[in-house]
């Protein structure tokens, strides 16, 4: 039991990537920042806009 449970902490310690935000280490949304807003509330708005604007010009050249 005792090599088994040694390896297996190795082995889950190997796998968790250092790189990527965990729950533990990241830090909630600040809209007081502006390019949190920009990212976050006015670039999603934009996208959807241009997905509108593109299916209607789509749907008039039928």
């Amino acid at each position: 039991m005792g090599i088994n449970f040694f390896f297996n902490r190795i082995l889950i310690g190997i796998q968790i990537p250092r790189e990527v935000p965990h729950p533990n280490n990241n830090q909630p949304i600040d809209f007081s920042k502006p390019e949190d807003i920009v990212i976050y509330i006015v670039l999603p708005l934009f996208f959807v806009l241009l997905y509108f604007i593109g299916r209607r010009i789509g749907n008039n050249k039928k």
